[in-house]
């Protein structure tokens, strides 16, 4: 999934769970964690709707967000930001306990 200024609201206004990346070419971290980023919206198709918002294309959602380091991670869940987030390169399990934690809210 690709998250942009246009689609990105609306989907979070489903109420479903979301995952967003925000993440850049030239960020090296980003870069390394994109394959974990797809292999996990594969994993969670159906339970909860993960993507990658990219900053250099996109930046009004970045900028109400408040996203200042890469890679940033946030969690939407019944329309509203969570309190979960996560910056800079994680792994798999990292994320995943994260979506879990989001999904049994």
């Amino acid at each position: 999934m690709t998250f942009t200024d246009s689609n990105v609201e609306e989907i979070i206004a489903s109420g479903k769970p979301v995952v967003i990346d925000f993440w850049a070419t030239w960020c090296g971290p980003c870069m390394a964690m994109a394959p974990i980023i797809e292999e996990l919206a594969k994993e969670y198709e159906g339970r909860a709707i993960v993507g990658k918002y990219n900053v250099d294309e996109e930046n009004d959602f970045c900028t109400e967000n408040g996203i200042r380091s890469l890679p940033t991670i946030l969690f939407f869940k019944d329309g509203k930001k969570t309190d979960i987030r996560l910056v800079g390169g994680q792994k798999a399990d990292a994320i995943r306990a994260k979506i879990d934690e989001l999904i049994a809210r």
